[in-house]
């Protein structure tokens, strides 16, 4: 079974940093995966079951959050004791507030317009990609928790961003 005590980088042996080998990730969740699945406890003790159960949803977890992004950012402040404070803390530079009026405003204007709104989708991913190697870089080789929460703040803003594109998308197919 898992060492229920460590963290989910520790769990699949990763370094403990934003930039991660995914395929490294994937294989470590298989082999971990095929050795706690409950399939493999079917004639187990109860106890074992249990455990096997356990085990095993907290390795999901663990993958879940080091495969995306923002969660995995999330988690690696959260190991440094910073709270994002996402929820209350939605403070932002004035020049990143207006761009975001901005996006929507485009958004709204090309509601019933797929090419448009795919363009928009693509002006947006090279966006996130952008904040996303700001993020790389603050947490990895600076060390810079408090800019890396405002980071992860702003993507959280353009991932809820993303979703409404994808929204006005869908609701232009049908």
């Amino acid at each position: 079974m898992i060492n229920f005590q460590q963290n989910h980088f520790e769990l699949f042996g990763l370094s403990r940093r934003f930039q991660l080998d995914l395929a490294q990730l994937d294989e470590a969740y298989r082999k971990i995966q095929s050795q706690v699945h409950p399939d493999r406890f079917v004639r187990a003790s109860d106890a074992e079951r249990r455990v096997s159960m356990q085990s095993a949803a907290q390795v999901n977890e663990a993958y879940r959050t080091l495969k995306n992004p923002l969660a995995r950012a999330r988690y690696l402040l959260e190991l440094q004791r910073m709270d994002v404070a996402s929820e209350s803390n939605t403070a932002m530079p004035a020049e990143f507030l207006q761009q975001q009026m901005q996006w929507r405003e485009s958004v709204e204007d090309a509601a019933h317009q797929p090419e448009a709104l795919t363009a928009l989708a693509r002006r947006l991913a090279d966006e996130m990609k952008d904040h996303y190697a700001e993020l790389e870089r603050r947490l990895d080789r600076e060390g810079d928790y408090a800019l890396a929460a405002e980071s992860v703040r702003k993507l959280m803003f353009l991932e809820r961003l993303r979703e409404e594109i994808g929204d006005a998308l869908e609701g232009a197919d049908a």
